[in-house]
């Protein structure tokens, strides 16, 4: 068995690009429908068709993973050894946690037979001196916004498939967007759920950030700024020799390993970073809980967020990545002010203390959720258990004994502080984080 990838084609008079699968027997296409509303720039660059042709690499998992058979094909698509290693990154650790959670020995195993390219020099392609910003409705790109917008950097929100608080935070952003409209093949949306076929989770931010640079490309944007922490960097779980990471495509080794994709393929004018790699979630936390004006539109809540549309409340209240945000914002918020955004107090339910065991590193494994680092909810929830307001509260008072035997005062209280210190590490360039830093303090 093989997997097949065709060769992309994109349609200017419709702004429709098509992508086209084969799966032994099976044939799939999907469709990306950019907006219309945009004068093209870059059409004919050689820069955007070997975009074009990458993202075809990075849009298959989702075919891929139905079977995750050992051999990838792409006969008609040649890559250079630098992207050889980008596409096998994405089909091996961008797919780790689906590897784990299926039992799928992979790394290292799979053949991507293309044709061989050592690259060529391109002409850079006409980009304008602004970003596009990848919005996603929860805390962390609108933090992006506060600190864009302070720094006086021009930047246009941007989403995939836009829907709830998506929508309703760009609305409160006031600045137009670009969307794009991802038409995944209704066959292996079908297929998926059958006997015989697997299923799991793709690396989406790989997928949106490659779409974005498309847009980078056709609409003249010289900057995708991405809006991960830190904390993304850690795995969830180790397996088949290496750790598998819910937010692989999160990462600074992604990052830096797209961002130098993207600018080769554009002789260095398409920068990539992440504006928020600095800092801690607790620090993003305590920056959005400066200003109000998202909290009664934004979520990070993936249960109620899904394909299918927003449905219901902004926060389901019962999923880790419900109960992780909640506990980074406890101790930067006024806590009345937190429970009305989530509707109810999650650190006073006993039902929610296995979840809670998890994040700090008490019980099982850091959930396959987007979450902080295991010490960093183990020092936010030690943090409460000398604030009036919450430690009387049945999470914290219950777990304040095994916090404080497993890690130790000191050493909670010394990870506590380190998490409003930024690291250097990161890959932003030099004349943005000048511009940005002083608006963070």
């Amino acid at each position: 068995m093989q997997f097949l990838i065709e060769r992309p084609q994109f349609d200017a008079a419709s702004g429709v690009a098509r992508f086209g699968y084969k799966l032994d027997d099976l044939h799939f296409v999907e469709a990306l429908e950019f907006p219309r509303d945009q004068s093209l720039e870059n059409l004919d660059a050689p820069a955007f068709t070997l975009l074009l042709n990458l993202t075809a690499f990075v849009l298959g998992v989702s075919y891929f993973k139905l079977k995750a058979p050992l051999h990838i094909s792409a006969p008609d698509l040649p890559l250079s050894t630098d992207q050889r290693a980008f596409v096998i990154d994405i089909y091996e650790n961008g797919l780790g946690e689906f590897y784990a959670r299926n039992n799928l020995l992979r790394f290292g195993r799979l053949v991507l037979d293309t044709p061989i390219s050592e690259g060529f020099a391109v002409d850079a392609p006409k980009l304008l001196d602004r970003a596009l910003l990848p919005i996603g409705g929860g805390k962390d790109s609108l933090v992006s916004v506060e600190l864009l917008q302070a720094a006086g950097i021009d930047f246009t929100p941007f989403a995939v498939n836009p829907k709830g608080p998506i929508l309703t935070s760009v609305a409160k952003i006031g600045t137009s967007p670009i969307y794009v409209n991802r038409k995944l093949d209704p066959e292996m949306i079908r297929l998926s759920g059958l006997p015989g076929f697997l299923n799991g989770h793709v690396p989406s931010t790989a997928i949106n950030s490659m779409i974005a640079a498309l847009c980078a490309l056709l609409f003249g944007y010289n900057r995708i700024v991405l809006s991960n922490e830190r904390s993304a960097s850690e795995g969830n779980v180790e397996f088949d020799g290496r750790q598998a990471n819910h937010q692989h495509s999160k990462s600074l080794d992604f990052e830096r390993l797209i961002a130098r994709t993207l600018a080769d393929a554009t002789n260095g004018t398409l920068q990539y970073f992440s504006l928020l790699r600095p800092y801690s979630e607790a620090r993003i936390a305590a920056l959005f809980a400066r200003q109000t004006r998202y909290d009664k539109v934004f979520s990070s809540c993936n249960r109620n967020f899904r394909l299918s549309g927003h449905d219901g409340p902004l926060w389901c209240g019962e999923c880790p990545k419900c109960h992780f945000v909640f506990l980074i914002f406890a101790p930067v918020m006024d806590k009345q002010r937190l429970i009305d955004i989530f509707g109810r107090n999650l650190l006073d339910d006993p039902d929610h203390e296995t979840s809670f065991r998890e994040l700090t590193g008490l019980a099982g494994q850091k959930p396959w959720e987007c979450v902080g680092e295991i010490l960093e909810a183990a020092a936010c929830l030690h943090a409460l258990t000398t604030s009036p307001a919450w430690e009387n509260d049945a999470i914290v008072a219950t777990l304040r004994a095994d916090l404080e035997s497993q890690y130790g005062t000191a050493k909670l209280t010394s990870a506590r502080q380190a998490l409003f210190e930024d690291a250097d590490d990161h890959h932003i360039p030099a004349e943005v984080i000048a511009r940005v830093a002083p608006h963070a303090v």
